[in-house]
């Protein structure tokens, strides 16, 4: 890579410390970003800025936002009793383009993993019961991934909202054992979802 400019160089092994972008992919990305024109250049580099000054994490839900509520915590055509505790953004976003479901959500932000030192004091498990522990609340989904990681916490979860005066149920049969909601197509997702069951 020493051929290349130090500028050049800086681009490449920035690109390539993004997730899944090696170096030959950072190498062609900053290629295209040389060859493209300045104005998509600049909307690009306004978008990441953007992104780090404007995104936060919901009051409501902990999902990404713009404002202090996401549009679906502040959307009132949706069920105030119905809560479905996800992992990931990018988990409720599956379910979402499954149109399966239409109460609103809880991340997570992560799963239970003591081997990688991950408590219910690392992931907003405090936050979930409050929300319940409110009243409103009817119905708990636990729609975590099937991994050990997944099926760990939705046990926990599940023993822990026990006591408390809601119905808990778990997402159904269509999720492959150990896959990620985020690659499950949206047919699958929304027959998991209305085959959900009770834990």
């Amino acid at each position: 890579m020493s051929y290349y400019p130090s500028t050049v160089r800086n681009l490449i092994r920035n690109l390539s410390r993004l997730p899944g972008i090696g170096e030959k992919t950072a190498e062609r990305l900053t290629m295209h970003i040389i060859r493209a024109p300045r104005k998509e250049i600049e909307a690009l580099s306004q978008s990441i800025s953007e992104i780090k000054e404007r995104v936060r994490l919901c009051t409501s839900c902990f999902a990404l936002t713009d404002d202090a509520e996401c549009d679906i915590c502040s959307n009132p055509a949706r069920s105030e009793s119905l809560l479905c505790v996800v992992e990931q953004p990018a988990d409720m976003v599956a379910i979402e383009k499954s149109g399966a479901f239409q109460g609103r959500y809880h991340i997570l932000q992560g799963v239970l993993s003591p081997m990688n030192g991950v408590g219910p004091n690392d992931i907003r498990i405090h936050e979930l019961l409050s929300r319940i522990r409110g009243g409103i609340i009817k119905e708990v989904v636990l729609a975590t991934s099937t991994s050990v990681e997944g099926e760990a916490t939705a046990n926990y979860l599940s023993e822990r909202i026990g006591s408390l005066p809601v119905k808990v149920s778990r997402i159904a049969s269509g999720v492959p054992m150990g896959g990620d909601l985020q690659y499950v197509d949206p047919v699958t997702l929304q027959r998991a979802m209305d085959t959900r069951h009770a834990v």
